[in-house]
């Protein structure tokens, strides 16, 4: 992974804000490998894809 891809992820906070649902929600998506997106991990913390981010909220995932 290069910078610029870890440039275009954001937390799980801001993700979680981002699509109005509790950061718990989206570290649930993450355990279970269930939800609409799915996170990268860096060092061990998820980081969620800005992109995939945008075309949720556009209407649907990828």
């Amino acid at each position: 992974m290069n910078s610029k891809e870890l440039r275009q992820a954001v937390t799980t906070a801001q993700a979680a804000k981002a699509l109005n649902r509790t950061p718990q929600t989206l570290r649930k998506w993450a355990c279970l490998e269930n939800g609409p997106i799915r996170p990268i991990r860096i060092n061990g913390r998820l980081a969620w894809p800005l992109d995939e981010i945008a075309a949720l909220l556009n209407g649907g995932a990828k």
